[in-house]
């Protein structure tokens, strides 16, 4: 069966230049068609209109590579290669990521509607950064001697789990990826993982990168393919004894569900939120609204922890509002290749229709539409930056993720009224606080329940700090040390010393 080819020519102001890459499913080094010979056409999100087809995996060609992960683990990697050789693997990963930042960062644009600038400034670098991070810990992942008695000796070794299966979102496609692979990797665990079928083609490109690296064939293998069919089939492989799935809080219980039904694999899930951005009256007014901003349109309000429920504090509420209103007023529309674009598309069809579904509810339920509100344009999948205010706490545009540039402004009291309502949600990914007065954010951050709690910023990302959620925002934690913890068993040995009994 031959495999799909993608080729293409950028030719814009921020990039000019061709790529040309298979776009099958890649297993054991190589790249194929999926089993049943079909395709899954990706659009540009930009235009609505089809750019390529990739080759569409099935439970079947997950199977395939399930088996060769196996294989791959028990001959050439795992507990069958140093650590600091899989360190040096990784480190050239991310060499070859920076080498190709340009070309990355444009297929990031093509099929996810992400800035060309932000997916370049923001996505490759925290991509990179992070392989290059976990090649460090490569070597460094060990466990200890532990003090019993003098006839015992008792430690504890840090094994690989073994093969291990990854489902990835939409949103940030590439860095996902990272985030993903690079402490599974540096552990010692082969992988079989699903990116999403609407932006399959960063990781695709990876793959070729992974091979010219000279990781050995079927430690990495990617299945591009529907969730219902082989997202499902990860989460249900019995050859498959961890799943890690980022993504939406319903499909997270999908794959719960589906591996307490199989094998009772591990599970670690980093699922949505509502993260409310609380403004106090002797913030750093210019500050709070730059941030602010940043925090909900930030890759187009498409992250899992946009600060979308704003709480201002009722002495500084009518100033806040207009100067918001005003910077979310400035916020470009435009073509994601272009200079000045601050804002792409949303990255679907059925991501339009979700996030002006929300904003017809709140509409219906009598909140304001203070800014925004409306389709941008007549083609692609483009929303105006939109604002809500007089919202009660019981309307769906309060209480659920829209995962859109939309977010409610909520006028408070006092601490205790915003801490109320800012822990007033089934979610608990992140939060922000805004203050001068060091000592209430501290302490008021230590009150949220949620897995992040920024001080004076928002959506600050960094591979060596711990990121996951309280509540139904998920379980396990990426990024950091933490994240090793995700790909390791952990055995327990004791050798008797002459003990007689």
């Amino acid at each position: 069966m031959s495999t799909t080819t993608f080729s293409y020519e950028f030719n814009y102001e921020t990039f000019k230049g061709k790529v040309n890459f298979p776009t099958g499913v890649f297993i054991d080094g190589q790249f194929s068609a999926g089993s049943n010979n079909t395709t899954i056409d990706v659009v540009n999100p930009s235009t609505g209109k089809v750019v390529t087809s990739i080759a569409e995996g099935t439970a079947k060609d997950v199977d395939r590579a399930v088996a060769t992960a196996k294989r791959a683990y028990e001959t050439s990697w795992g507990l069958k290669v140093p650590g600091a050789r899989r360190g040096e693997l990784l480190n050239k990963l991310a060499d070859l990521i920076e080498l190709h930042s340009d070309e990355l960062a444009a297929l990031e644009a093509l099929d996810n509607g992400k800035t060309f600038k932000s997916a370049r400034g923001f996505d490759l670098g925290m991509s990179a950064g992070t392989i290059r991070y976990y090649g460090g810990w490569a070597d460094k992942i060990h466990g200890q001697v532990i003090e019993t008695n003098e006839g015992k000796l008792s430690y504890t070794r840090h094994e690989p789990i073994g093969v291990v299966g990854q489902i990835i979102p939409w949103n940030f496609p590439l860095l996902m990826m990272a985030w993903k692979i690079g402490p599974a990797l540096a552990t010692g665990n082969c992988i079989v993982l699903k990116p999403s079928e609407f932006t399959p083609l960063a990781a695709l490109r990876v793959c070729s990168l992974i091979n010219e690296a000279g990781f050995p064939h079927g430690v990495v293998n990617v299945v591009t393919g529907y969730g219902e069919t082989a997202g499902r089939a990860v989460s249900e492989h019995m050859g498959i004894d961890k799943v890690a799935f980022t993504g939406s809080t319903l499909v997270g219980r999908k794959v719960m569900e589906a591996a307490a039904r199989s094998n009772l694999k591990n599970v670690t899930l980093e699922l949505g939120g509502k993260s409310p951005n609380i403004v106090f009256n002797d913030a750093d007014l210019d500050l709070a609204i730059d941030w602010s901003t940043h925090g909900i349109y930030f890759n187009h309000g498409q992250c899992c922890c946009a600060g979308s429920r704003i709480f201002v504090q009722s002495g500084i509420y009518d100033e806040f509002l207009k100067r918001f209103t005003a910077k979310s007023q400035s916020i470009k529309l435009g073509d994601p290749f272009g200079r000045d674009s601050l804002q792409g598309p949303q990255v679907s069809q059925i991501q339009f229709d979700r996030i002006m579904g929300y904003i017809n509810s709140g509409k219906e339920q009598g909140a304001k539409v203070h800014l925004g509100g409306e389709r941008h344009g007549t083609e692609g999948y483009w929303i105006q930056p939109t604002i809500f205010t007089d919202t009660r706490p019981d309307m769906r545009i309060v209480q659920e993720e829209i995962f859109g540039p939309v977010c409610v402004i909520i006028k408070f009291e006092d601490e205790e009224d915003a801490l109320r309502q800012a822990n007033d949600t089934l979610y608990g990914l992140a939060a922000a606080v805004f203050t001068r007065d060091i000592t209430r954010a501290i302490q008021f951050a230590h009150k949220l329940h949620a897995g992040t709690a920024w001080i004076n910023c928002t959506n600050s990302l960094h591979a060596n700090v711990p990121f996951g959620g309280y509540k139904q925002s998920g379980i396990g934690r990426e990024l950091g040390e933490y994240a090793l913890n995700n790909y390791t068993n952990v055995k327990a040995v004791q050798v008797n010393l002459g003990v007689r009994i």
